[in-house]
């Protein structure tokens, strides 16, 4: 595997080209596509072009690694280090106009999620971890360390997820019951519910129905703030699901409580 500067270094320049890839599109799209033949996932020109910028140069700079990505398939996906790629988290937010998307960009290492990149290019910030630190750069900025913050109560928490209809049957008992205690909630946050958690700002994300491509890029940033995120039954949250991200390792607990036999 490479080391976390060459990684670094790499994923600067996979950013780079995902961000150059979107910029002409971010709110000038014409045309959305329906992935569904019932429902709503929506996929643009935007995140077609932005997996192929990446995959272009994980294939030039190291031909031995796999690739799992959201809109062009996967390859070599029994390889030790597999890139994991979804080149707009947030596409419903992308269309809208509105700049709670980002490019997430992670390693996993013989299955294990190692590194992972946050990008956003429009605001210019980018978010990075590799499970033992996180750090924040904007722009060509100095890198900030990433810590998340101390917070045990519930009561106490900022709580942030997608969309709650997204939770059905015993999901939405548990996650009514969760958003009724919290001190706020907020929605449609995606991959930057996550960063928040582990820049301090927020204190927990719950999430049901995610790809790989969702979370392993995200999962470093949290571990390396010192948060906590695994399934909803403790597990490691590598092929995603149903995700839980904490700050405070005690807030992490009592959610798994919580939410134990409720995850189907």
């Amino acid at each position: 595997m490479p080391s976390t500067a060459e990684l670094v270094a790499f994923a600067d320049r996979l950013a780079e080209a995902s961000g150059a890839a979107i910029a002409p599109h971010f709110r000038r799209i014409a045309a959305i596509d329906n992935k569904l033949s019932e429902g709503f996932d929506p996929v643009t020109v935007a995140d077609r072009a932005a997996e192929t910028a990446i995959r272009a140069l994980i294939e030039t700079t190291y031909p031995d690694h796999g690739i799992l990505g959201e809109e062009h398939g996967n390859v070599r996906l029994d390889a030790d280090d597999v890139w994991v790629l979804d080149p707009i988290d947030g596409t419903r937010a992308f269309i809208c106009g509105l700049p709670t998307w980002g490019t997430l960009i992670g390693l996993k290492h013989q299955g294990v999620p190692v590194f992972g990149v946050m990008d956003q290019p429009h605001v210019g910030e980018r978010f990075y971890g590799d499970r033992e630190k996180a750090w924040w750069r904007h722009r060509d900025g100095a890198a900030i360390p990433l810590r998340t913050r101390p917070c045990e109560r519930l009561e106490d928490a900022i709580f942030c997820t997608t969309h709650p209809g997204l939770f059905t049957g015993a999901q939405r008992e548990a996650y009514e019951e969760i958003e009724g205690r919290v001190r706020t909630a907020r929605f449609g946050t995606d991959c930057y519910g996550y960063a928040m958690v582990a820049a301090g700002q927020a204190d927990l994300v719950i999430e049901t129905g995610l790809q790989p491509y969702d979370i392993v890029a995200l999962a470093p940033i949290v571990e390396g703030a010192g948060g906590i995120i695994t399934t909803w039954t403790g597990g490691s949250p590598a092929d995603g699901g149903h995700i839980i991200a904490s700050g405070d390792p005690r807030l992490h607990e009592e959610m798994l409580t919580r939410l134990a036999g409720v995850s189907g």
